[in-house]
């Protein structure tokens, strides 16, 4: 596409063209959304689009910016939001059926901080069903493609935010992160993607799958523009029953200082003949770079990366079970047709309207949940969690992050994991942990492996994001992963 190739900047570099006028919000518009138009039918990372409003908003924002108004780092750029989280006014599907004609009629915390920055939503993504997932095959619409290799996937479950920002389709991204779903497609497709500390983000309108592990977080190029959307979108909200009120630093202040005298760990569990050679390279290569820089890492044991997937598939779908019974087809959900009974409405409903995935997960956290089981399955599985939250809060005594590949493979292809869901499950090994403890963790592309990209997982103690973002931005000054752009989307 001819003179846009901004649309792969960063959003700090944009913001300059912005402020000094080289180019406007219509014209940054104008080419994401011709990007969309070019790629979107491989990539299919939207579910709907929000050209209308859209437009209005840049058109306003432009004549704040020719009247020469100071205005925020993030005005007038586009952001791709994942499909469950609410936009007022526009449909929020969370990729199911269930939900399929579902208007919210509300926005969500986040986007009521977006809105107030001057951002642009361009578009609500594609996503496993409800957030169950790590490729988008689970999405009851269809599969997202990763730009890197249409033949692949983006993964999951916020494959649809990460396939956007990778595509240029979007600046940046919103996804959500229950066990991994926005740190394992940022390493797929070559992105930086954070999960923050439980509790810095509101969930306050964010369609529940787990409530104790759901983290709202960004996507971008850069872990400067990551630093920037975190300013906006932490802070306590007194609408959200487990919103921190812990103090939120300018974390771009953090993004300057060397990383001397810096301690990582990296557990050696996360380093077995599971994970890919060339990603047990690339890792070692960005730690060694770390070393050169005055930081020092060695290996760790930590076995509680054992009972982690175990643990998260006993938890996360118990939660599910409780969140996901108030569809019912009773009001705002699918509805199946001439039902005899309430008990056949209420059955052939939640048949229909969710997908194999999202059902086998209710029936696995029903089961866990029920009399007989609570106590062997849930309770011991809650039990298991503290242990591991214990056991991160005694490394960080000594380690400052823990790093770790953020995938043992780089993007699958559709239907190799389908038949065999432990598979599919375990690709999550690396990332669930932190879900667990509760902590910061941001995945930073650190090489290639066939064409295609390799994320770093640096975990940090709870409410400590400034050290994360201290370590991944240090690696990206020495780098140009991140700068890489998909041949096809050029």
């Amino acid at each position: 596409m001819p003179n846009s190739s901004f649309i792969f900047n960063s959003s700090v570099e944009l913001h300059s063209k912005l402020q000094e006028r080289s180019l406007t919000c219509v014209d940054l518009l104008d080419a994401v959304y011709a990007q969309v138009d070019a790629k979107e039918p491989q990539v299919k990372a939207y579910v709907s689009l929000l050209r209308e409003t859209a437009y209005e908003r840049a058109r306003s924002l432009d004549l704040r910016f020719d009247a020469g108004e100071e205005l925020p780092v993030l005005a007038g750029i586009p952001i791709a939001i994942k499909d469950n989280i609410c936009l007022k006014g526009s449909r929020t599907t969370c990729s199911s059926k269930m939900l399929e004609h579902f208007v919210s009629p509300y926005d969500a915390t986040v986007i009521n901080r977006l809105n107030a920055q001057g951002m642009i939503p361009v578009g609500k993504t594609n996503l496993d069903e409800f957030a169950m997932g790590s490729s988008t095959e689970n999405s009851a619409f269809f599969t997202t493609a990763n730009p890197w290799d249409l033949a692949r996937v983006p993964g999951g479950s916020s494959g649809g935010s990460a396939a956007a920002v990778a595509a240029g389709e979007a600046i940046v991204a919103l996804g959500s992160d229950t066990g991994g779903s926005i740190r394992q497609p940022a390493a797929f497709c070559g992105l930086v993607g954070m999960k923050p500390s439980y509790g810095r983000v509101s969930r306050y309108g964010l369609v529940a799958f787990a409530s104790s592990l759901d983290q709202i977080g960004p996507f971008a190029r850069t872990v400067e523009d990551v630093a920037h959307l975190l300013n906006v979108l932490c802070g306590f909200d007194p609408l959200e029953s487990t919103s921190s009120k812990q103090s939120v630093p300018d974390f771009t202040k953090s993004l300057g200082r060397d990383v001397k005298g810096l301690k990582i760990g990296i557990p050696k569990e996360m380093m077995g003949e599971f994970v890919h050679p060339d990603i047990r390279e690339a890792t070692v290569k960005a730690l060694d770079l770390l070393k050169a820089q005055g930081a020092d890492w060695e290996e760790i044991s930590f076995d509680m990366f054992d009972y982690a997937v175990s643990t998260y598939y006993i938890l996360a779908p118990a939660e599910a079970s409780a969140n996901l019974s108030r569809f019912d087809g009773v009001r705002y959900t699918h509805r199946c047709d001439e039902a005899k009974s309430l008990k056949e409405m209420y059955t052939r409903s939640r048949g229909e309207g969710f997908g194999p995935e999202v059902q086998r997960r209710i029936i696995l956290g029903t089961y866990v949940l029920s009399s007989g089981y609570y106590d062997a399955y849930y309770l011991k599985a809650q039990k298991v969690r503290t242990l591991i939250k214990n056991g991160f809060e005694k490394l960080f005594q000594t380690y400052d992050v823990i790093v770790t590949p953020t995938t043992p493979t780089t993007a699958f292809k559709p239907g190799e994991h389908s038949e065999n869901p432990l598979a599919m499950y375990l690709a999550d090994i690396a990332t669930i942990p932190a879900n667990m403890g509760g902590l910061p963790a941001m995945s930073i592309p650190v090489g290639f492996s066939n064409g295609m990209p390799i994320g770093l997982q640096i975990m940090g103690k709870a409410f400590d994001e400034e050290t994360v973002l201290r370590v991944g931005h240090a690696y990206q000054q020495l780098t140009d992963f991140h700068r890489q752009v998909p041949g096809g989307m050029q």
